[in-house]
């Protein structure tokens, strides 16, 4: 995975795409947190994907948060997504990582790495530019 851009609308996922095709790196696309329940799994695959058709030269990840609702888990492994966030119990959590293995997923731990949150970024497209350019190597 790349370097990692939280995102809120499509204009943000097109942003990071292009900087990341521009830049010449692979880039990760995470929801903002709790997104699954307020945005929806569909719309948020929908969200990457027009990015991605728009952007054939970039390398993407995507990461749904589903929060602490297991069901939403379930949901976003059935609308394709392989790679989701849960903070649930842990009898939840065995079990969501045990259905998103056999469909090929997995549920990413949220990492202490640094990310970019584009929310309120007046200039979405220069701040992924400059963050991608820098590596990532320092927190937003």
């Amino acid at each position: 995975m790349g370097p990692m851009i939280v995102i809120h609308t499509l204009a943000h996922a097109r942003a990071a795409l292009a900087a990341a095709a521009d830049v010449g790196c692979p880039v990760t696309l995470i929801s903002a947190q709790g997104a699954a329940a307020y945005l929806g799994a569909a719309v948020f695959r929908e969200i990457v994907a027009e990015a991605a058709r728009e952007t054939p030269g970039a390398t993407v990840t995507a990461i749904l948060d589903c929060g602490d609702d297991a069901s939403l888990a379930l949901n976003a492994l059935r609308h394709g997504l392989k790679v989701i966030r849960l903070r649930a119990g842990p009898a939840a959590m065995a079990a969501v990582a045990d259905i998103a293995g056999q469909m090929g997923a997995f549920i990413d731990p949220a990492p202490e790495a640094p990310v970019l949150d584009l929310l309120d970024r007046p200039d979405a497209p220069a701040a992924c530019r400059a963050w991608l350019l820098r590596g990532a190597a320092e927190p937003d």
